[in-house]
């Protein structure tokens, strides 16, 4: 049974933790947190996409990117190796971060191991709740963050990672991307990378 008002004080806490970023996106001329704004767009997603989603996979779209910033990319070497190594470690961290928050908050052991599971993203196409975890990371990036991706990188480059991106989703992932508020040009990118696909 979800006890409403503990995973609601979790997510306080989280968003508590999100709210301490120094790196600020502007939303409707407003500075806002980076990754506070982030989990508010992942949480506000998994709600559209998923009809009733466990305590555990509202707890780990909230956390996906927790502190973030305590890692920088450039802390790794700048090559594939390094990426996917700053990507590992980040999803231990934000599995640690978030765990120490629930078992503040007072979450047993196998719910924390859940959240970090989820955050690890095992068993990706097997487990339907790493996907779905997975399905709204991608809508969120399509919607909101690929179109400023567009504009530092070559449409070569773009077309590949939207074919990538495509190719973690479910199929009921691309129904809901196909039907995101994309920009003019955005469709366009989207509709060559799936037809080069």
């Amino acid at each position: 049974m979800t006890d409403r008002n503990r995973l609601e004080k979790t997510l306080v806490a989280f968003d508590a933790a999100n709210l301490e970023d120094p790196n600020t996106e502007v939303v409707d001329g407003k500075p806002l947190p980076k990754e506070w704004i982030y989990a508010q767009r992942m949480s506000a997603q998994l709600h559209k996409f998923c009809e009733a989603p466990s305590e555990a996979l509202q707890l780990a779209a909230r956390s996906q990117h927790i502190c973030r910033w305590k890692s920088p990319r450039t802390d790794y070497p700048m090559d594939k190796t390094g990426y996917k190594k700053w990507r590992l470690d980040l999803a231990q961290l934000h599995g640690e971060i978030a765990g120490g928050i629930m078992a503040e908050q007072g979450y047993d052991e196998a719910m924390v191991a859940r959240v970090k599971d989820l955050l690890l993203k095992r068993s990706l196409k097997r487990d339907h709740e790493v996907q779905a975890l997975e399905d709204v990371i991608c809508l969120v990036f399509i919607e909101f963050y690929l179109e400023d991706f567009a504009s530092k990188h070559d449409e070569e480059k773009l077309i590949d990672i939207i074919r990538k991106t495509w190719n973690k989703m479910s199929e009921k992932g691309h129904e809901a991307a196909l039907k995101l508020p994309l920009s003019d040009s955005m469709l366009g990118l989207v509709g060559k990378a799936l037809s080069a696909g």
